[in-house]
């Protein structure tokens, strides 16, 4: 007689996931209450003025319930980037749209400054943290931010697919140079007040001089 497959604790006859009971339902709620208010805040305020006592205000609860599910301020704020990121990443995957690489680089990542442009205290923030955080830390926010970049890449190849791009050109160069310049921006629309057009219109000509380079003649 054939031995039936083993089933992992997680895991239902029919193959799909159980359902979870009130008490883990009420787990979720809580943690998505917290990075939301988390979220407000260091969007608001930034990373070192926001405190746990103000998030778990914000978010309706005691600082002892924010503690249940976040170790402290610094992994409550890997959490938001990592939500963020992923977020961003599928901003500007449906922004990529159609055309040449240029186009489509421009397009996707003019779709990212549209949707983070309100929040750019946490983005100082991410910045901010970045050059002081743990190895371990800066390692998991690699990882994370990798969804996005991964976006970058993928038009790139598509470009050498397609044969716009030259077929020996160093993507994952071009997709850091790409990816640091869009970052860079945040800089000039935080204190130099550059609204979208100025951005879009700056990383457009950015993208150009990067491509210069690896487009096929």
């Amino acid at each position: 007689m054939r031995e039936s497959a083993h089933l992992s604790p997680s895991t239902t006859l029919n193959g799909t996931e159980p359902r979870m009971n009130r008490r883990q339902a009420a787990k979720v709620r809580t943690r998505q209450k917290v990075l939301e208010a988390a979220r407000e805040l260091f969007a608001e305020r930034g990373y070192e003025p926001a405190t746990i006592r103000d998030i778990a205000k914000g978010a309706g609860m005691s600082t002892g319930a924010v503690f249940a599910n976040f170790q402290d301020k610094a992994e409550l704020f890997e959490a938001v980037l990592t939500e963020d990121m992923t977020s961003l990443a599928e901003t500007l995957k449906g922004g990529a749209g159609k055309g040449s690489v240029r186009e489509r680089l421009n397009s996707a990542l003019a779709a990212g400054y549209h949707g983070s442009l309100d929040q750019l205290p946490l983005f100082q923030a991410i910045v901010a943290r970045s050059w002081f955080q743990p190895q371990a830390a800066e390692t998991r926010a690699r990882a994370v931010s990798a969804q996005v970049t991964g976006v970058i890449s993928d038009i790139l190849r598509d470009g050498i697919g397609a044969n716009e791009i030259m077929q020996d050109a160093d993507v994952t160069l071009l997709t850091e140079m790409v990816w640091e310049a869009y970052l860079s921006n945040y800089r000039r629309a935080a204190y130099d007040g550059w609204a979208l057009d100025t951005l879009s219109s700056h990383m457009d000509k950015q993208v150009q001089v990067i491509l210069a380079g690896v487009l096929a003649r």
